[in-house]
């Protein structure tokens, strides 16, 4: 039998080394899925339940691998639903590629049923957007597709109609331009060094500063060596992005951890007083949270020119990949007294006690802080762990603690939210033989809730942590103390999300009392396949940022003023906060 325009399209795949691809059925796809169906020994289908699912899987694959995430969709409503989470991947800069399907191509823009000029809606998302035009046409639109995913770090989309997916190679016509096999399978990693005259100068700024704080983020993931020991050298704090979260472990001597509302008061600290920043793969958004205009010399490492500059004045700009970077700038550094670093690692000291304290209250009801903090210690040292937006990404981020091998993400620059259960199909498909674990709230699960089946026709080692408020959190907090505005629209109706797990054939299991927590996790995490455990927690207790603005408090104040309800038990929740945080 002839092969056809999708057998050329998936075997090219399959010789680019893409085993898995996610996404769902439908007619305008029909050729390409019988492609998948005679090539599914090398090519592994994953169905979700969602197109969006299916794209933010790709994006989590790709985030915890480094190899490109594919999905797939069909014409018009399909394609458009993928792009959601390809906006995730653009914004994160991760390499996706998404195929989709047209109407016939004797028929678009004839106003025939599902006719969308997907090329022309994802031209803003894709960094390569091509249609295809026939079987001579697909080896190279597939490669450069995958050369420009990996090169320029995006997504690479192509749309394929309906009756050419079917077409015969034998009816091909090649022009003769375009010569046979001249398109290589091949991405060439960038290793750019820069020039020694650059990387004297950045030396130079480091060696004369006396107070120097690294901030680092993905884009350092690969270099925890060479990261702890330019913090050892300069002896200075190493901030973490949240999307740096991998970079050290939580535990390191050198980390006061997060930035921003959701970080630590140490590292607010850091930032403030240090005299040289050193920013390493990060275009952290919070300007704000950086050190103010002109207090700081910097140098910035960064693999993309255009983002040099952008969040911070720089001194010293070196582009390229960080890890080779630092390990050519590393001896020009001398060795500096840790008289900074001493004081950050003693404020560090009392803000892990804090956490502690905070993290094993026995106060009712159950305070969210709980189940992450006892869900800490019982992850695997090479657990991966994706979080949703909202208050659930302070929860994660400053109760999990990365060590050793673990894995960490969630949605960055776009944060939105139903990202955590996709992006852990994402990572069991790539690593089954890993604990996956995915921290979430009430209302990012609600969203994409179906995908509980996708974990279990795949019978996914995953377990799925809901933190019920039965509110949306982050929303409620942001209208109370950014805006100073009473909360309203952001309430849920309740879900009894573990009756809905066990409805779609996972187990289900609650945790309503502190005293349960342990317990309750453990049971879960020990059972094989698909989980899901909803924490009942407080509404009224507030993701509080590292330290209070007067902004923050003012606002705060005028909300419980203009008619806040559940205002005496939210005082009383943060008045308890406060109190021991100065204790």
């Amino acid at each position: 039998m002839a092969k056809t325009v999708s057998d050329l399209m998936v075997e090219r795949l399959i010789d680019w080394g893409v085993d898995t691809i996610f996404g769902l059925p439908g007619d305008g796809v029909d050729g390409f899925f019988e492609a998948l169906r005679t090539h599914q020994d090398k090519l592994h289908f994953i169905q979700v339940r969602h197109e969006e699912a299916a794209a933010f899987a790709a994006v989590g694959y790709a985030k915890y691998t480094g190899r490109i995430g594919v999905c797939v969709a069909t014409s018009g409503p399909g394609g458009i639903h993928l792009l959601n989470g390809l906006y995730d991947a653009k914004c994160d800069l991760q390499p996706v590629l998404a195929i989709t399907g047209h109407t016939f191509h004797d028929l678009i823009g004839m106003s025939y049923q599902q006719d969308v000029d997907l090329d022309k809606l994802f031209m803003d998302v894709s960094v390569f957007n091509q249609r295809l035009m026939g079987p001579s046409h697909v080896e190279n639109v597939v490669d450069m597709a995958i050369r420009a995913a990996y090169g320029r770090r995006g997504v690479a989309h192509i749309t394929v109609p309906k009756d050419m997916q079917e077409w015969s190679v034998k009816d091909e016509h090649r022009s003769k331009a375009n010569v046979a096999n001249h398109s290589a399978d091949l991405s060439a990693p960038l290793n750019v060094l820069p020039a020694r005259a650059l990387l004297e100068r950045a030396a130079e700024v480091i060696n004369d500063g006396s107070k120097v704080t690294i901030f680092v983020g993905r884009g350092a993931l690969h270099a925890r060596e060479e990261v702890t020991q330019l913090a050892e050298t300069v002896g200075g704090p190493v901030v973490k992005a949240l999307l740096g979260k991998g970079v050290l472990p939580d535990r390191s001597p050198y980390t006061t951890g997060g930035v921003g509302l959701l970080g630590t008061a140490p590292s607010v600290d850091a930032m403030n007083e240090c005299d040289t920043l050193i920013m390493i793969g990060t275009s952290f958004p919070y300007m704000e949270f950086l050190p103010k205009p002109g207090q700081a010399k910097c140098v910035q490492i960064e693999l993309d020119p255009t983002r040099v500059g952008l969040r911070h004045e720089v001194d010293v700009a070196l582009t390229g990949d960080s890890k080779t970077i630092l390990q050519a700038l590393l001896p020009l550094l001398k060795k500096k007294k840790d008289k900074f670093l001493k004081a950050a690692q003693d404020r560090m000291k009392d803000w892990n006690e804090l956490m502690n304290e905070r993290g094993t209250r026995k106060d009712m009801p159950m305070k969210p802080q709980v189940v992450t903090h006892t869900l800490n210690r019982l992850l695997n040292n090479d657990a991966i762990v994706s979080a949703d937006s909202g208050t659930i990404a302070t929860w994660t981020a400053r109760y999990i603690e990365i060590r050793d091998q673990m894995q960490f993400s969630l949605s960055g620059m776009l944060a939105t939210m139903a990202n955590g259960l996709p992006y852990s199909i994402g990572a069991a498909a790539a690593y089954p033989g890993r604990q996956v674990v995915c921290v979430v709230g009430d209302g990012g699960l609600s969203m994409l809730m179906a995908e509980l089946t996708t974990l279990v026709k795949y019978n996914m080692n995953v377990c799925v942590i809901v933190i019920k408020n039965n509110v949306l959190g982050q929303i409620k907090w942001e209208q109370i103390i950014l805006e100073g505005n009473p909360e309203f629209g952001v309430e849920l109706h309740p879900i009894d999300f573990a009756k809905v797990a066990e409805a779609c054939g996972a187990r289900g299991f609650t945790i309503e009392r502190p005293d349960e927590a342990e317990s309750v996790l453990r049971e879960a995490l020990a059972h094989p396949g698909p989980k899901l455990v909803q924490a009942v927690v407080d509404p009224n207790e507030p993701p509080m940022p590292g330290k209070v603005t007067t902004d923050q408090a003012l606002h705060f104040a005028k909300a419980l003023l203009r008619g806040q309800k559940d205002a005496a038990e939210i005082i009383k929740t943060i008045a308890a906060d406060r109190i021991r945080e100065v204790i």
